[in-house]
């Protein structure tokens, strides 16, 4: 490959690019289900100190039960609890019954206790599917009781709904709900779900779904580990993880739902619902079969953690994210970790008791979960200062499958997208440098995230890594010659550059040189900008420089006084 071959096939970023699956862009908060279903369970006082110990900040129950309310009031713990199916016939059939049950078993407590989320049943499609027509007439009417306790801005009311409420899931542009599932209900429930701005909750496990086909779903894939990735042939988008298929099913199923106002909607419309926020009200996976040092959980919940974290890196990765795929999310914006305890009185196969991050019996953790990072334990003072560089050695194919992994699984890569600060130094391993570097640093510097398949390695003597907030100014080459300078200083001026103290008689006319007017216009637009380096090409005219010009002292302080503003601003 010719030397100019990289920059060849990194042009390929604005149009790849898209086409993988990013993670949602919204911030994501990981919490954990507190099932109780065990007859060593400790009691709510231990397990709150167990939550504050592990920076657990999110809670999911499966009731009001008000030894656990109560044992976390003043915490600063965010709660959900639920309306359990049992009572959704009489929350369905009476609004006293609904503003009652909020009454006794939410406001009552609220806020000393941050209840956020009312759940009201639990995977009625599947389990309780004579009480669908009365599911959302139930949520209906508690948050009519919200409403009337001034409390619906606080507490948002949706309903978990089991994954394998899709009749199709892959590929997730072709994903529709099961027939069974009565068209009205599902219309009904986007709808209030839309009109209160609560989330789509969704139970889903990509543990089960690798169990079920272990020939087509490597362990890679679905513990958020570097994989090839898997292709939806009908549009061409690439996932690097089940969960994140199994998420944009979701989305393009509930883009699939006709809506009160069109009843009549072709079901075979393709459009994938961004408006609505998504939640994963459960997900987990089981140790009983793996050796405790082999457990794949780990990985999960630790790439749960990170992926979910991930999404909200920064407004610009937000933005830029969110213009690749068109739309306003991906991932969930939020998810609750299943379970808390391993519950030893649960029905179902052995693996149904063995969900637990933590032991009832000792509270020891079953796994490492990071909440804060969900990376593993802190890095150690030998890795403290480190970065994780590309290897050359590994070839460019290996090292572009491995930049595309990172950028698509948190890291911020829009400082190396053509046009930005990061991307002049157009090669394979200084742009995967960068996305690797990235990576390593936003999950803790833990060793594994700096693997990519031998495509990455720590080192501990910093490299020459771009600095995106590295300060720069924009100059004008005189060398294209003044009419050349004069057609670019006029463009800069009537697109936004501030050019009113190089006009004669103002404070910066002098000295009056094309190069000097031109560099101070070049400069305004270039700040203004962002610093981007197509905001200083001007057809050749103008050239970035890292070091402060110095042609006159008075123009290099106006232009570091500008630039300071812009920063601040």
């Amino acid at each position: 490959m010719s030397v100019h071959a990289p920059l060849l096939v990194l042009l390929l970023l604005g149009i790849t690019l898209p086409m993988l699956f990013f993670p949602g862009a919204e911030a994501g908060e990981v919490g954990v289900c507190w099932g109780t279903i065990g007859d060593n369970i400790p009691d709510p006082g231990k397990v709150v100190q167990l939550l504050k110990q592990n920076s657990i900040t999110m809670v999911r129950i499966y009731d009001t039960n008000s030894g656990i309310i109560n044992a976390l009031a003043n915490t600063g713990i965010k709660l959900m609890v639920a309306l359990p199916n049992e009572q959704l016939d009489h929350a369905a059939s009476s609004p006293s019954y609904a503003r009652q049950w909020v009454q006794d078993n939410v406001a009552m407590y609220y806020p000393a206790t941050l209840i956020n989320g009312i759940a009201v049943g639990n995977e009625v499609f599947d389990s309780a599917r004579n009480l669908n027509q009365q599911l959302v007439p139930a949520m209906s009417n508690v948050h009519r009781a919200l409403v009337s306790l001034r409390l619906d801005s606080s507490i948002k009311v949706s309903t978990p709904v089991a994954f394998s409420a899709l009749k199709v899931s892959w590929r997730p542009s072709q994903a529709v709900f099961r027939d069974d599932i009565p068209h009205s209900v599902i219309s009904d429930l986007v709808a209030f779900l839309r009109q209160t701005g609560a989330s789509f909750m969704i139970n889903v496990y990509p543990f089960r779904a690798y169990l079920d086909d272990p020939q087509n779903i490597s362990l890679e894939y679905w513990t958020f580990q570097q994989n090839d990735g898997q292709v939806d042939n009908f549009t061409g988008r690439r996932y690097y993880s089940l969960y994140d298929a199994q998420m944009d099913a979701l989305r393009y199923a509930i883009g699939r739902v006709p809506t009160a106002s069109s009843l009549r909607a072709s079901l075979a419309q393709g459009t994938r619902a961004d408006d609505i926020p998504l939640t994963s009200s459960e997900t987990g996976c089981s140790c009983w079969n793996f050796p405790p040092k082999h457990c794949p959980c780990k990985n999960f919940a630790n790439g749960l953690i990170a992926h979910t974290l991930g999404a909200s890196s920064s407004a610009a990765a937000s933005k830029y994210t969110s213009s690749l795929l068109g739309s306003t999310g991906g991932g969930a914006t939020s998810a609750y970790i299943f379970a808390l305890f391993n519950e030893d009185q649960k029905t179902g196969d052995d693996s149904e008791r063995q969900f637990g991050l933590f032991d009832p019996t000792n509270m020891q953790p079953v796994y490492d979960v990071d909440f804060v990072h969900g990376s593993g334990p802190a890095p150690t003072p030998a890795t403290a200062n480190s970065w994780c560089v590309a290897n050359a050695a590994v070839g460019d194919t290996r090292l572009w499958a491995a930049l595309n992994w990172s950028c698509s699984h948190g890291a911020d890569c829009s400082a190396i997208q053509r046009g930005a600060r990061c991307f002049s130094s157009d090669t394979f391993v200084a742009h995967a440098t960068y996305a690797f570097n990235d990576y390593y640093q936003r999950n803790g510097r833990d060793s594994s995230t700096c693997d990519f398949k031998g495509a990455g390695s720590i080192v501990y003597k910093q490299p020459n890594i771009c600095d995106p907030n590295q300060a720069s100014w924009c100059v004008a080459n005189a060398a294209v010659g003044d009419a050349q300078l004069q057609d670019a200083l006029n463009w800069a001026c009537r697109n936004g550059a501030d050019c009113s103290a190089i006009q004669r008689g103002a404070r910066c006319f002098d000295p009056d040189t094309m190069v000097s007017h031109a560099s101070y216009a070049f400069n305004d637009y270039y700040q203004r900008n962002g610093r981007v380096a197509s905001a200083c090409d001007f057809t050749g005219a103008g050239s970035i420089v890292y070091q402060a010009p110095s042609e006159s002292t008075l123009m290099i302080l106006l232009v570091l006084l500008t630039s300071k503003k812009l920063r601040n601003e």
